[in-house]
């Protein structure tokens, strides 16, 4: 990391869970080109996304597969040394109710961009 400030995680963790609520392909493509280093990686238990043009796919596919689910942040961010940690929920926008909960690592490059990102289901709905 450069001598620079301290990244403001919670602000870097919004604008990843930003990425999985953009449905315009367009603009979604334009949030992956700001937070993401071009050599990053993406793995969680169902995906190993290589690249910004792997994880755009994989996001597109998502949002196909659980239309009308949203993303949010399921508590604080905790971040140091270049990375951060944070608990994510999905559910039905209107309920507010998780269907699901994951964990997720994100790793910073020299830029303050994401370079590795590593997510972790906890709850998923049965089937």
């Amino acid at each position: 990391m450069t001598n620079s400030p301290t990244p403001d995680y919670a602000a870097i963790a919004r604008r990843y869970i930003d990425t999985f609520n953009e449905t315009d392909p367009a603009t979604r493509r334009g949030l992956l080109n700001e937070l993401y280093a071009s050599d990053c990686r993406y793995v969680d238990p169902g995906v190993d996304a290589a690249g910004i043009d792997e994880i755009d796919s994989f996001l597109a596919a998502a949002q196909q597969q659980f239309a009308g689910i949203h993303f949010s942040l399921g508590g604080p961010v905790d971040g140091h040394r270049g990375q951060l940690r944070f608990q994510w929920h999905a559910g039905p926008a209107a309920t507010g109710e998780p269907l699901a909960i994951g964990f997720d690592v994100l790793v910073l490059d020299d830029h303050e961009r994401v370079g590795r990102v590593y997510g972790f289901i906890d709850r998923a709905p049965a089937g």
